[in-house]
């Protein structure tokens, strides 16, 4: 899956907590938003000055629904509950929820349905 389409099936399933996503479609849609977030910080500072990392702050909370699903349906492909994202909540969980979503998925039909389907890249 590439940069563009990772971005529009995400958006595309906003707030969709079911089914499976790859590890490229999850980690691009992660790129996007921390560039958009930072491209937009640094526009707003320039454009309006130290008020302009509230357009950033507004940003980011628009794509909080969508990475969080992204996650969960990441955390789905490797056979794990959505729930685990809590981790992030304490310091050292997000050290364990990279490592998951950095993982290979798994190929088998599990409880969260069948296997995305993968593009060797």
């Amino acid at each position: 899956m590439n940069f563009s389409t990772a971005i529009s099936t995400c958006l595309s399933k906003y707030a969709t907590f079911k089914g499976r996503a790859t590890r490229s479609e999850f980690w691009w849609f992660y790129l996007f938003t921390v560039l958009l977030s930072w491209g937009l910080s640094v526009v707003g500072v320039i454009v309006l000055g130290e008020d302009g990392s509230l357009l950033s702050s507004l940003v980011t909370l628009a794509f909080l629904i969508p990475i969080v699903a992204a996650g969960s349906r990441r955390l789905h492909d490797i056979g794990r509950s959505g729930w685990w994202q809590l981790l992030m909540l304490t310091g050292i969980g997000c050290i364990l929820l990279i490592i998951w979503w950095a993982s290979d998925s798994k190929s088998e039909v599990n409880e969260y349905g069948v296997c995305a389907p993968s593009t060797a890249a």
